[in-house]
Parts: structure tokens; sequence; C-alpha cells
């Protein structure tokens, strides 16, 4: 299938584009296909939710987009240029500008460091506020702006809560002052109760700075909340793009219909139609021929086997991939 950039505003150029990405694993006869032929933009100053169940290639993506693993096929665009065609050390200067809030704040931070040395090896890596006084002014900026004081940072990891250790991996990426993160499931390891301080943060810093951000989530409400556009993904594809609104009030896609009905309601009164989705995630590693999502289609046909849906727009940015769009009824999913 031909990439389509899908963006906001075609008009303007973006800061990250994604054409045609491909990520195999394994044999080159049997590989594990993680992502296949996924295309999006996300322009400056725009926090783009990636949603979709385990599986689907969400964190690969995210890897691949910052070349933390490397591309089977197609291009990642950063400003322009193809970040896959850098060289070592080009894309080493380039490490600063792209960034990563990582899904497991116990696992991420290093437990035989104090917090001044793992926010400080972020900024001698990069050669930025060079000298100790500088240094430390810059580690004491950084942890107020994530709501931690700055005695905090002679502190170890084992000291702090979930919440508060992530609050430091976001820390550390704001280090190297990025123009755009990745932030995987940055909230699955944490408990409920603190969850919405983290979700508080992300969106007063991207008001603050000026981010720009690929919002890695399984949690609707979550990406319904912090982001401007939604990409739903479903064994590696692109399923449907459109913007927050848009998506939750006219989802088009089957699965995407099928996502939100069974996203939980704060009202356990309001009435929803519940979508039953028929039997589990086929294997990567043998997709169903067609139309990846049709095994498990409430609206399946004969010909979803045949032919592979195009990401097509359906109305004013709004894209989706399946051939039996024009059928299904644009009713808008109850939400609170």
């Amino acid at each position: 299938m031909t990439a389509v950039s899908v963006s906001s505003s075609p008009s303007s150029p973006p800061l990250i584009e994604v054409r045609g990405l491909k990520k195999y694993f394994g044999s080159s006869e049997r590989p594990v296909r993680a992502v296949d032929d996924v295309s999006f933009a996300i322009q400056p100053g725009e926090t783009l939710g990636l949603v979709g169940e385990s599986g689907s290639g969400k964190s690969t993506i995210g890897r691949t987009v910052l070349r933390l693993v490397e591309r089977t096929e197609g291009q990642v665009l950063y400003r322009g240029d193809d970040i896959g065609g850098l060289s070592g050390e080009r894309m080493r200067k380039l490490r600063s500008k792209l960034q990563i809030i990582f899904q497991d704040p116990y696992a991420s931070l290093n437990p035989k460091m104090r917090i001044s040395a793992i926010l400080g090896e972020a900024l001698s890596t990069h050669g930025l506020h060079k000298g100790a006084a500088a240094r430390d002014k810059r580690i004491a900026e950084l942890l107020e702006t994530v709501g931690l004081r700055p005695e905090h940072a002679s502190r170890f990891p084992h000291e702090f809560s979930g919440g508060q250790r992530q609050r430091i991996g976001v820390a550390r990426a704001l280090a190297v002052e990025p123009e755009f993160i990745v932030a995987d499931e940055p909230l699955s390891a944490l408990d409920v109760s603190i969850q919405s301080q983290v979700i508080n943060l992300l969106a007063d810093l991207r008001e603050r700075l000026g981010l720009t951000m690929l919002f890695i989530s399984h949690d609707l409400d979550v990406v319904e909340y912090l982001c401007d556009r939604v990409v739903v993904l479903y064994l590696g594809k692109v399923m449907e793009v459109a913007t927050t609104e848009e998506l939750f009030a006219n989802p088009s896609h089957p699965y995407t219909q099928a996502l939100l009905a069974a996203s939980p309601k704060p009202d356990p009164e309001m009435a929803t139609e519940r979508i039953a989705l028929k039997g589990d995630i086929p294997s990567p590693i043998s997709p169903p021929s067609g139309c990846v999502f049709r095994t498990r289609c409430p609206h399946a046909i004969e010909a979803c086997a045949q032919t592979v849906p195009s990401l097509d727009e359906v109305s004013a940015g709004h894209y989706s991939a399946c051939i039996r769009k024009e059928l299904l009824p644009h009713t808008a999913v109850a939400r609170p």
C-alpha cells in the first residue's frame, strides 16, 4: 500500500513524519510483523495518541521512530531528514532533540546512582550546562519543573514513590531540551491514585514548553484528555486516524467502535452498546489476508479477505481503513 501522510495540517511541515514504516523480527521466511506499513505525521506542538490492544505494535513504533531499534522498511523524517540514513555521529547529536519517557519508572532508573548523577549524565553526554555550578543549577531547575525539590537530587531512586520516579524520568527526558518526546505507556506501572498527577504534569509541560509528543497508551480516557489526534492500531496496521474529538464522537472503523464501547464509563447507568469481538488477536507471524481485523470484525464479508483496505479520508481530517465504511452507521458512541 502506498504510504499516506496523515496530518492535521498538511499545509505546514510536520516535525515528525512516518512513511510506510515496517518493523519485522525473526527469520525472513516467517517474520513477526510487529509494524506493517504505518504512516502518520506529527505537527510541532501536537500530541498524537497511539492506541490499540497489547501486541498492536505501539511501543515498537515509538522505539523505531527514535531509532532505538532499526526499521525494516520505510522512513522516519525529522524536519524533513530521514533519521534512518544518518551516520552514527549525526544521530548522536540529534538524540538531544528526540527523547523518551519509559513505561516502567522502577526499571528505567539506575538504582546505584543518585538523582543528580542520573540527570547530570544526560547533560554531560550532550555537552550541556558544563561546569559543576551550571550543572547543579540546571538539575535543580529540572526537579522543580516536575514538581520535586532541589534537595531530592542527593537521593537514590529507591527513596521515591513510583509517581516520583516517573517525574524523575520526565525530568531526564527534559534535561537536554528536546523538541519531541515519545511517552511510552508512562502510566501503566503506576497506581491509579497517582496516575492523575503524572497526567496533569505532562499536560502542563506540553503547554509551558510547547512539546511535541507521541503518547502511547491503552487508556482511552487519558488519550481523550491529553491528545490532539489519535492513531488506532491493530496487528501492526493503522485502522483509523482522526482528531480526538471526532474519533470519540464518530468512530468509523469497527475496531475503534469496539474499543470505545469496551472502555469503562464513570456512570454505570449510562446506556452503551457493547460490541463483542470474536476470538483472539491473530499471530503477527501469519496475519489474516486482506483486512487483518476481519477475523474478529462483526461486519466482515467475503471481500474483506481479498482486499487490503487503504486508509481513506471519510471526512475532513478523518481517515479509516475499511472497505465497508460507507455501510457502517456513523453513530456516536456514548461517552460521559
